[in-house]
């Protein structure tokens, strides 16, 4: 780190094995993130005049490149912050996971939102409870009318845009749509050519 580590204590003492702790924490956050530039933790004992709720209060403010990262470990319902270390730990296992979410940001590994497989209904057969529906990607697909979600079967029309799941087992009938999902003209992108996973 280009900052030495900065620790304060509010409502308790200065204690030298909690510094040594709270040392071993961020010496393992910088071996994990070799770019971070500076570690501010404030720990916060629980105000003497409460009687219920004494929980230990951890924040931990990481500069990082491009920014900072915070984590403020403020209990739940759960009493484990009573306990020193524990809310230590967790304040620090909170912080690690932060770095590792900026590290993929940083390079580029954040996951990408795929859309879901778009078409239109190319056939639809009421009495017997299916269609079929022309995809994008130039397949077409079977579906049955459990499979429509947020919309009547009855209602679908021929050449509405849909979205679509396809299941991925294996099939008498080949691939079938588990979800179909009407949407309208303005959602519908002819041009899109995903192939479901």
């Amino acid at each position: 780190m280009e900052v030495p580590l900065e620790l304060a204590f509010r409502n308790m003492e200065h204690s030298d094995a909690v510094e040594e702790l709270v040392r071993e924490k961020v010496a393992h956050l910088d071996r994990l993130f070799e770019r971070l530039t500076s570690c501010r933790v404030t720990i916060e004992a629980p105000h003497k005049h409460h009687r219920k709720g004494n929980e230990y209060h951890v924040r931990i403010f990481l500069g990082v490149p491009q920014g900072q990262l915070v984590v403020s470990r403020d209990p739940g319902d759960v009493h484990a912050h009573e306990d020193l270390r524990v809310a230590i730990r967790d304040a620090f296992q909170a912080a690690e996971r932060q770095l590792k979410e900026h590290a993929e940001k940083m390079r580029g590994d954040v996951k990408t939102h795929v859309p879901p497989l778009q078409g239109t209904i190319a056939r639809l057969f009421p009495d017997q409870d299916y269609g079929f529906i022309a995809t994008t990607d130039g397949r077409e697909i079977f579906f049955h009318r459990n499979a429509v979600v947020d919309y009547d079967f009855d209602d679908l029309e021929q050449g509405q845009p849909v979205e679509l799941a396809i299941w991925s087992g294996d099939s008498e009938i080949g691939p079938h749509a588990s979800t179909v999902r009407p949407i309208g003209s303005m959602e519908y992108n002819p041009e899109r050519d995903i192939t479901p996973r």
